[in-house]
């Protein structure tokens, strides 16, 4: 039987083909690179679960179902269930329903129901692609239009870091919701290692992880190509793509680059392999000769704009980009083809793909050596060469990141079978985490699918996905060189992207997640469709079936990004104008809008409570109350990890006096919020007024259990600062975190206040300060020493030192210590 080849239709598959192509295939795959291409540019639709990042992302639902109708009406008729590649299509519907599946345990709906609009959004992008993708001509402008925006991307990345900041802006500011004051926000990320690029993605390692990506395929590319203009581009594209990912000072990069390198090379024959390792060597060399100049020049530029620093910076860097670009076409050209034809002997043996990967990995141990162990790396900028002199296991970025990974598996542990819903990670870490980190994300696309759709979900996901890569290396390996090329720049594209998100949170960019999905349809395109034995059905009913679910899903998802995108626009006009304007029922107006779409949205939904409680305050109108209190308890219900929507409830019940409510909710809540110092401490100040409260109405029971309450409180955090002295030495412990005067009154005064006289020593002598001029210090002297005369004891120096202050703290001593309490 002979193979089908690649990007030929078969007969069962699309009969559509480049000569016959309608006018709606050719607007799919037109409008598909300009949605990516719009997409990159909002931030790369990054998932960020805030406000501003809503409105993208709908976006981004909209157009992708509207392509989806588009694609829907070409394909109909070519509609079949009969091979392993055409069930794909129904497979991949389960990702975004175990997504659906997780929303009963759900930690917060709001997070949950964007995430299952994100699935839903990859696949169509897998359905239409793995369709688009066998068509060869097609297939071969999608690869260059992805090429194209991912050099675009580099090119402004490299504008902004070059000190054109209002250019940049000016370039993109028309149509991008990343640009903020005429300048793209966060093009350049500047953190306690100075400044690093980030270019479209605001985030210095997911911009590595795609110049990565990007990096491979532009080498894979310059070998493939027959035509010396192409040849020259991807050569000259090597300096600034590898320039910019120094520039990121991305470790997380540096590290994986080696491993998706020799993956990679493991699928290449010898020649092709050596023709890889001397195109890096020759690029790197020249990206080594210009970076110091650049990384100088951009600090300088980023600071004080000089066009004539900007002119000979752009010079150096197109002059050694046409320089390597001519030494690898020379070599393309002279090289490659004698090269192909010395080692096609060695290439027919078996195993000879594995010998120079493992070569490989030698070479990367001996420069690994060279950079982090010898004065080597002092050829690189200061920054870069502190970030790799900084590159062990014991660095905090890996202990914290090890931290994330055991903590949700904690969250796992909890959830195990459907997960805890989109979003999980977000609403649920505090209460999970070893110690006080701030990240909304898990750092492990992986490690935060697991937590958000459970085992059940997971297993889903990874079935899928492997399968994909199974069945396309299957395939692989049975063609020839030229019909195995064809779709391999989307292999490169979904396991560089995937791999690298073993450790950072690539993928909640939902441009990312695309070209990952993107990735995936093209390998299934090039998968060999066998037929399936058991799950076969007719045309009629495949088209039935699977129009329906489709149609079902189209106008679902069309109704839902409408209806949220006019939510968002209300939610951000009732937030600007509640900075503008004091009219309340001009502000309420929008708000009840988008609160009448998305019942619980939680940023209208706080904004109305905090007005309501405005009036209440202004007014004392009961109404206003009760508004404000049922508007969060509505909201908790739905998002019952909110911290703030809490905060707020608490608030709200202490303005009208409500303090017992007030207090029930604060205890309540608190282990969800484990390192919250403030938290903690307010918890112990209310346990002792309301247990002094009680104490003065007689009231033994309620005053016992609110100390009680407090004590343990205050025990929790003396316990969880001893945890944090056993955090590894290079880990940092993130929030501060400690036992603070005001919670070692209130925690002594209660044991006190009990008869626990020895405790109350003990935690109030943990008190004890120089400065007894600030009044809760010398607060706590005074009951130490009272507690300390009820023990027939003495500490005369801090007596002399307080009474030196004011003589009449030995009334006040004296006093505390004749007090009893029942």
């Amino acid at each position: 039987m002979s193979n089908p080849v690649y990007g030929k239709q078969l007969k069962t598959s699309s009969k559509v083909t480049a000569n016959s192509a309608s006018v709606l295939l050719w607007s799919l795959f037109i409008g598909l690179i300009l949605f990516l291409l719009w997409s990159a540019f909002q931030v790369a639709l990054f998932n960020g679960q805030l406000l501003q990042f809503e409105a993208p992302i709908y976006w981004a639902v909209a157009i992708t179902t509207l392509l989806f109708i588009l694609w829907v009406a070409i394909y109909f008729k070519q509609m079949k269930l009969e091979t392993q590649q055409d069930w794909l299509k129904v497979a991949v519907i389960l990702l975004p329903l175990t997504y659906v599946l997780s929303l009963i345990n759900a930690a917060s709906e709001y997070l949950a129901n964007n995430m299952i609009l994100i699935q839903c959004i990859y696949a169509m992008i897998f359905v239409m692609t793995m369709y688009l993708l066998q068509n060869n001509k097609i297939n071969h402008i999608i690869q260059s239009s992805l090429i194209g925006i991912a050099y675009v991307i580099v090119g402004y990345g490299l504008l902004n870091w070059l000190g054109a900041f209002s250019f940049a802006g000016k370039l993109v500011g028309w149509f991008s919701a990343g640009v903020i004051n005429g300048v793209y926000n966060q093009a350049i990320w500047n953190d306690s290692n100075g400044a690093r690029l980030a270019s479209v993605f605001q985030y210095p390692n997911t911009y590595a992880a795609f110049l990565m990506a990007f990096l491979f395929i532009s080498i894979f590319g310059m070998i493939r190509s027959k035509r010396i203009v192409t040849q020259l581009l991807h050569g000259f594209m090597l300096v600034p793509i590898i320039l910019s990912l120094l520039l990121t000072l991305s470790r997380t990069g540096l590290v994986m680059l080696p491993i998706v390198f020799v993956i990679l090379l493991l699928l290449l024959k010898p020649a092709k392999q050596i023709l890889w390792f001397i195109y890096c060597a020759v690029s790197a060399i020249g990206t080594l000769l210009v970076l110091n100049p650049i990384n100088t020049a951009g600090i300088e530029l980023q600071k004080q704009f000089t066009g004539s620093l900007a002119a000979k910076s752009w010079a150096i860097l197109v002059g050694a980009s046409l320089v390597v670009a001519l030494l690898c076409w020379a070599i393309q050209r002279s090289v490659a083809p004698r090269l192909e034809a010395k080692l096609e002997s060695w290439s027919a043996r078996k195993a000879s793909s594995v010998w120079i990967p493992l070569g490989s990995v030698v070479l990367t141990v001996v420069i690994a050596v060279l950079l982090l162990g010898t004065g080597v790396r002092n050829i690189l900028p200061d920054s870069i060469s502190t970030r790799l002199e900084n590159i062990n296991f014991q660095q905090h970025s890996v202990l914290e990141r090890i931290t994330f990974y055991k903590d949700a598996t904690k969250l796992f542990a909890d959830y195990p079978v459907i997960g805890a819903g989109g979003g999980a990670w977000t609403a649920l870490y505090e209460k999970y985490q070893n110690n006080p980190y701030v990240s909304a994300q898990a750092h492990n696309f992986f490690m935060q699918y697991l937590v958000e759709v459970g085992l059940v979900g997971f297993l889903v996901f990874m079935a899928f996905i492997l399968y994909v890569f199974y069945q396309y290396v299957r395939s692989y390996v049975r063609r020839n060189e030229e019909d195995r090329e064809s779709h391999f720049v989307y292999f490169i594209l979904s396991m560089s992207i995937l791999v690298l998100s073993l450790l950072d949170f690539n993928m909640s960019y939902v441009f990312i997640g695309m070209l990952v999905f993107l990735g995936l349809g093209g390998m299934s395109a090039a998968i060999e469709p066998q037929p399936t034995r058991r799950l076969k059905m007719g045309e009629a009913a495949a088209r039935g079936v699977y129009s329906t679910v489709a149609g079902t899903a189209i106008i679902v998802l069309l109704i839902i990004s409408v209806r949220f995108l006019q939510a968002n626009h209300y939610a951000i006009e009732g937030n600007e104008l509640a900075r503008s304007s004091q009219d309340f029922r001009q502000i309420k107006a929008p708000l009840d809008k988008d609160l009448s779409i998305r019942s619980t949205h939680p940023d209208s939904l706080m904004l109305l409570a905090s007005l309501y409680q405005q009036g209440y305050t202004q007014t004392k109108d009961e109404q206003f109350y009760t508004e404000a209190v049922q508007l969060l308890q509505r909201g908790l219900e739905a998002e019952p990890y909110n911290k703030g929507m809490v905060k707020q409830l608490i608030g709200i019940y202490e303005l009208k006096g409500e303090n017992e409510q007030a207090y029930t909710l604060r205890k309540e809540y608190a282990s969800n919020y484990i390192w919250d110092m403030d938290w903690y401490e307010q918890l112990i100040s209310r346990s002792f007024d309301l247990g002094y409260q009680a104490l003065g109405q007689g009231d033994t029971t309620k005053k016992n259990a609110y100390f009680s309450s407090g004590i343990e409180a205050y025990q929790h955090v003396v316990d969880g600062v001893e945890h944090l002295k056993t955090l590894p030495k290079g880990q940092l412990q993130g929030q501060p975190f400690q036992v603070t005067p005001t919670m070692i009154l209130n925690a002594g005064k209660m044991k006190y206040m009990s008869n626990d006289l020895p405790g109350a020593t003990a935690v109030l002598k943990t008190g004890i300060a120089e400065d007894l001029t600030d009044a809760t210090n010398r607060e706590i002297a005074r009951w130490y020493l009272a507690s300390l005369k009820r023990e027939f004891k003495m500490d005369e120096a801090l007596y002399n030192k307080l009474i030196a202050i004011s003589s009449s703290e030995a009334d006040e001593i004296k006093r505390i210590a004749e007090l009893t309490f029942n």
